[in-house]
């Protein structure tokens, strides 16, 4: 290929990439969007879209067990593992054309290969037709991150998995065993265990879910300890052996200090590693034009989205916590706007994160103790789903809608839901925060019924002692620094 002149040059083209690249062209820039892999990064190919299409077919999966309580009887059900990976493969598939389609018509170019930075208008870039350089006068570094990886569980894809593996099997694993118990190891172990495979959880930590409000956490606690997951809490992985038909995994209790006789064996045939990720900031070439690297290896940046370098740009896992794509997305646009001139910042009141467990958990704001840890006196309501009509009609009760608010001023300070339609209920909460909104907005905004939405109104109401659907009203929970 010939060397190319553009004004943005964007690197990645995952959530936050092709974004940036379609929201730059939009506003009359020639973008060039620069991708090593396939076209919409780890989210669309690897990560977000394939794991909630497994997902949701697992939980369908489930269901077919329940229905005899509804009065439907259901007889020869089968499940082909390898039309439901085809069936994932197409809605992947579909996605990414539709991303070089998005990028195309925006006036945009998506190229192929691995970029470096020369200089801080210079890339190279080794594709599959040979290196070449381009020049721009701004760039985006959408570069992702990967899986981390731990001491003496070297990833093949074979027996030892990360989240990318764990999506791939060809056939239900009859033993599954997970090293995380944070959200990407419950996912895809509660996937793999409504499928029927046999699932065991170890966790370093005292809790699942690391950081979430443990209220929440210990509704999907309940749901694993139903589905048959076994789960050990403060313990760690020392190291695997193969055994016979499998292989043997030894843990030990965090603090047992090389204690040989607290090691405990679990026999298992295939190990998922998902304890985290770490971002794609090496051998980009960073540190040759003087961008500035934190500790942990993200990259620093402002509310623009601006590196200690003026014209260029981070956005997404690249640049910190939280690592999730719709943060990229909003950074994405964030970063071609200034480019383009816009008085733009990455202002958001709060980043709302979802995890697709069984039930969902969607959460928004500060939760209780956070709220309390920064002084507020607080209002809490909860209103649960066990005595909701939509979830009772939908065998869907598990779970509570539980608000956050300052007892002063009665402004939302936070909205968690661990239920049924948890991920798109939280928006709700999401768009509350941003406009500053307090209990009697939501509590006097009038909710369809019967939907599961009408459990946002109903928390709202509980914390201000008014609903009429839990007795007494739902008394005010009131915490105090």
């Amino acid at each position: 290929m010939q060397n190319i002149r553009t004004e943005v040059c964007v690197i990645g083209s995952g959530p936050g990439g092709y974004v940036a690249a379609i929201r730059a062209g939009q506003l009359g820039k020639k973008v060039v969007c620069v991708e090593k892999a396939a076209a919409g990064g780890v989210c669309l190919n690897v990560g977000c879209i394939p794991s909630k299409a497994l997902i949701n077919a697992a939980k369908q999966w489930e269901k077919l067990s329940h229905l005899s309580s509804m009065g439907i009887s259901v007889s020869g059900a089968s499940l082909d593992v390898g039309k439901l990976q085809e069936w994932k493969g197409s809605v992947v598939d579909k996605l990414t054309s539709g991303v070089r389609q998005l990028i195309k018509s925006a006036g945009g170019q998506l190229v192929a290969g691995t970029a470096t930075l020369r200089d801080k208008n210079t890339i190279e870039v080794s594709g599959p037709e040979g290196s070449y350089t381009i020049t721009a006068d701004y760039i985006i570094l959408a570069t992702g991150s990967r899986p981390i990886t731990v001491p003496g569980f070297q990833v093949d894809n074979q027996r030892i998995h990360d989240s990318t593996g764990g999506l791939a099997f060809k056939e239900v694993p009859r033993r599954l065993t997970v090293i995380g118990g944070g959200y990407i190891g419950l996912e895809l172990g509660t996937m793999w265990r409504k499928l029927g495979a046999q699932v065991t959880v170890v966790e370093f930590t005292d809790q699942l879910l690391p950081g979430n409000d443990p209220d929440l956490v210990n509704v999907v606690a309940r749901k694993l300890k139903k589905l048959g997951v076994e789960v050990y809490l403060q313990h760690k992985a020392l190291r695997y052996e193969e055994s016979e038909g499998g292989l043997k995994l030894w843990i030990v209790p965090r603090n047992a200090d090389g204690q040989k006789d607290k090691e405990l064996a679990i026999s298992t045939d295939h190990i998922l590693v998902t304890v985290g990720r770490r971002p794609n900031s090496e051998s980009l070439g960073l540190e040759q034009v003087g961008v500035a690297i934190d500790q942990r290896g993200f990259v620093v940046v402002d509310k623009q989205q601006r590196t200690s370098v003026p014209n260029i740009f981070a956005i997404g896992d690249l640049c910190g916590q939280p690592m999730l794509a719709h943060k990229a997305s909003r950074e994405g646009e964030v970063a071609a706007e200034v480019i383009a001139g816009h008085r733009s910042e990455q202002d958001a009141v709060s980043v709302p994160a979802v995890i697709f467990t069984d039930p969902e958990i969607g959460s928004v704001g500060l939760s209780e103790q956070q709220a309390i840890d920064k002084g507020y006196k607080v209002t809490v309501g909860k209103y649960a789903f066990s005595a909701h009509g939509r979830a009772l009609a939908s065998l869907e009760t598990d779970g509570f809608v539980k608000i956050v608010a300052d007892q002063a001023t009665q402004q939302v300070l936070g909205l968690h839901i661990v239920g049924a339609a948890a991920t798109d209920l939280i928006s709700e909460g999401a768009f509350a925060l941003e406009m500053g909104a307090f209990l009697p907005d939501l509590a006097l905004t009038i909710h369809p019924h019967p939907t599961f939405g009408e459990a946002v109104m109903e928390a709202a109401k509980a914390a201000l002692g008014e609903s009429p659907h839990i007795v007494g009203g739902g008394q005010r929970s009131a915490s105090r620094h």
